[in-house]
């Protein structure tokens, strides 16, 4: 039997974890005495420090908004973020209500962690079924639990997770943070900030002008789908930008995650390998201010939008990226989402060992996808503070792995086994009811409280491609 074990670790404070986040950024310290931070317990059972990477991460961001807000001549705010609070906006999906009823399921009923023939485990992410399918052929098997469980016993973990990447599909072995940390990847990675902002071309400074919202007449272009990019979407539209997301008819999507995180953006579909909606985007690109996207490392290059491109199309440009592993190392190309990258360094390994369980365990919420996202809002909102002052183009970069390694470093919390799961009562005031595309929708408001610019969605949640591919007045 496995015994429980949690290693001593100290934990950062809320209020130490925002200001690495904001030495990130570039800018001066001052607004880090806005912050108001409720609550310090751990939240949700785990071994790590959780709520702390939600609480802080949904605070720098709403900090980030505050701050430019001022910049655009009004005055400083509080910004209030409640710990609880902000790990329920960190499973807002897991809440999600249309018509009072939750959305279908997404997971593939062949989703989940298997143990392969040398003793190891692997996690297999199937719910696009280009990567069900991928999978199902590599094994040669049924698309049922039993058949995928006895077809992993004849291989390897390590191998097969070779095998699944050199042909696109999503898969994982899992490791323990000893075997994550001797990884060519992680070398690659451990000496990176946790996001990082860099100038990437020319272009005069471009101070905001006085609005009513900190992000008023900001546009933003958002080519992503899952979870982290489109939060970022989500967050800067609860701000104020003007929040045009774009995907295509031929790309499958979660219908549950676009309900979600489509409050306060107009959808739009373009089709990529078409030149004419290619010469549509870079239209849209010229009178955008921030371009974001989740393609893997030089997929959206390939097409003609890679930062520098967008950086000579648009001078001015802040361009956000997102990748699975870092855009450095061997792994820089490999596709992955949350659950795969916590199995992959280390996270399952450790969250089982704590617990005493034979199983991989994952988070008890989709952290790194969740914090990635308001990473990725903060990195946009410091980059157009840093344009409006010194001018030029911007290429933030922000990747799940570098977000798993900020997590980790945040300490292992000594109350986090004990802590138990949300009361209906909780989750019940921190929902928010509205009409939208689907239906009513009752979903989390956001957690971030800014005292004279709340942050709140004026458009609706809509379906794909609901709304034309041009900007609005």
């Amino acid at each position: 039997m496995v015994t429980a074990q949690q290693p001593p670790s100290p934990s950062v404070s809320n209020r130490d974890a925002v200001a690495a986040l904001w030495q990130c950024t570039g800018l001066d310290d001052a607004p880090l005495d806005w912050l108001k931070l409720a609550g310090s317990d751990a939240v949700l059972p785990s071994s790590f420090a959780a709520a702390t990477a939600a609480q802080a991460s949904i605070a720098a961001a709403g900090l980030a908004a505050a701050m430019l807000w001022r910049e655009r001549g009004g005055r400083p705010q509080t910004v209030a973020v409640d710990r609880r609070h902000a790990v329920a906006e960190f499973r807002s999906e897991r809440y999600l209500l249309v018509d009072g009823a939750p959305p279908a399921d997404p997971w593939d009923r062949i989703a989940g962690a298997y143990r392969c023939g040398d003793g190891r485990w692997i996690r297999l992410h199937t719910n696009f079924p280009h990567h069900r399918d991928g999978v199902l052929a590599i094994l040669g098997c049924e698309h049922d639990k039993a058949s995928v469980a006895q077809a992993l016993l004849g291989w390897e973990a390590e191998a097969f997770e070779t095998a699944a990447s050199a042909r696109g599909m999503v898969v994982a072995a899992m490791r323990s943070f000893a075997e994550w940390d001797a990884h060519p990847q992680a070398a690659a990675l451990a000496g990176l900030p946790i996001f990082s902002l860099e100038r990437i071309g020319e272009a005069p400074a471009a101070p905001l002008p006085p609005a009513e919202r900190p992000l008023s007449g900001v546009k933003v272009l958002d080519l992503t789908r899952v979870i982290a990019g489109p939060v970022c979407g989500r967050t800067l539209a609860a701000h104020g930008a003007d929040v045009l997301a774009i995907s295509s008819s031929k790309l499958p999507s979660i219908p549950a995650l676009v309900i979600d995180t489509s409050r306060g953006k107009h959808n739009a579909y373009l089709d990529l390998t078409e030149a004419s909606d290619r010469v549509q985007l870079r239209a849209l690109l010229g009178a955008t201010d921030v371009f974001v996207q989740g393609y893997r490392p030089g997929g959206l290059a390939a097409k003609g939008f890679g930062p520098e491109e967008a950086a000579s199309v648009r001078p001015g440009i802040v361009y956000v990226s997102l990748s699975a592993y870092g855009h450095l190392g061997p792994w820089a190309d490999k596709r992955g989402f949350d659950s795969l990258v916590q199995t992959a360094c280390g996270f399952n390994h450790a969250e089982m060992s704590a617990f005493g369980e034979n199983a991989p365990r994952p988070l008890p919420m989709q952290v790194l996808d969740h914090a990635s996202g308001y990473l990725m809002a903060l990195g946009a909102m410091a980059a157009l503070a840093r344009r409006a002052r010194e001018g030029g183009s911007w290429h933030v970069r922000v990747s799940l792995a570098q977000t798993a390694q900020w997590l980790r470093g945040l300490g292992r919390p000594v109350d986090g086994l004990a802590a138990t799961d949300f009361s209906a009562e909780e989750i019940t005031a921190w929902r928010q009811i509205s009409a939208s595309g689907f239906g009513e929708l009752s979903a989390i408001h956001h957690a971030a409280k800014l005292s004279a610019t709340p942050a709140h969605w004026p458009l609706p949640s809509m379906p794909l491609g609901s709304a034309p591919a041009a900007w609005w007045e």
